[in-house]
């Protein structure tokens, strides 16, 4: 059984919604190597619906020489969590449903590895309430949005991590690596 490792984007006051106001701040080739590096165990991608929606046009046409990360979207089996979705047209995505944390451990169990995901606040709050997520890797970036979707909202349980590692890159950005908390500190 793998390990569901999370990736995310995220303003110092909790924002992750619509990442373009990330551009402002450029994007270090050091990030590309922490977001390679949590990919490189993963065989499978989990996305939520708009995620997905999102996803899909922008990696689709991408190639290598554009992007090193394209041939990991776009090869790599993607598996989609939505109960309104009909059809998910990119190369090798498969519709999984609502939902569900019992499928989510079976896609675990199922995956020969580790299965990321990027945004999909919706469905990573979920697994965070059933913990789902095995690694959490939040890139703060230096700015308080004010306003938009937060990822951990106010309506959750209360859940503790454990920090695995930091990293601080040259745009002020800050990579925060988490794993559940040992049970003694929950």
């Amino acid at each position: 059984m793998g390990a569901i490792k999370v990736h995310e984007f995220i303003a110092l006051d909790g924002v992750f919604e619509d990442p373009s106001w990330t551009f402002e701040f450029g994007f270090d080739p050091k990030m590309g190597e922490a977001i390679g590096a949590v990919t490189a165990t993963c065989q499978a991608i989990l996305l939520g619906r708009r995620t997905f929606e999102m996803f899909a046009p922008a990696w689709s046409t991408r190639t290598a020489e554009q992007d090193p990360g394209a041939p990991f979207f776009n090869e790599t089996p993607k598996y989609v969590v939505s109960g309104s979705l009909k059809t998910a047209d990119w190369n090798n995505s498969t519709i999984i449903g609502p939902y569900n944390a019992d499928t989510i451990r079976d896609l675990k169990d199922k995956v020969d590895g580790d299965i990321y995901v990027s945004g999909s606040g919706t469905l990573v709050r979920a697994m965070l309430a059933d913990g789902l997520v095995d690694e959490l890797h939040l890139f703060v970036y230096p700015v308080a949005r004010g306003a938009g979707q937060r990822l951990f909202a106010g309506s959750g349980p209360a859940t503790k991590f454990s920090l695995g590692g930091s990293e601080i890159y040259s745009n002020g950005v800050v990579h925060l690596s988490y794993g559940p908390a040992a049970p003694d500190a929950a």
